[in-house]
């Protein structure tokens, strides 16, 4: 199992709202190293959630449930 680190502007998209969702997909990635990053994750994997900018912290921990997959 591997662990990832993803971030999100809490303005954008808080840990709050993921809560509120229960899960979500992560797209308009433009770094080409971190759209790797997403497509090498696993069922199973653990992320830590990251608030950018605003707070700069850890807020939580989520699971990957469904791998990469072409939108």
């Amino acid at each position: 199992m591997n662990h990832w680190l993803v971030k999100s502007e809490p303005f954008k998209y808080s840990w709050e709202k993921f809560n509120e969702d229960g899960r979500t997909f992560w797209d308009g990635v433009r770094n080409y190293q971190a759209r790797n990053n997403l497509k090498a994750m696993k069922e199973g994997d653990l992320v830590l959630f990251y608030h950018s900018n605003e707070g700069k912290n850890v807020v939580g921990i989520a699971k990957v449930v469904k791998e990469f997959y072409q939108a």
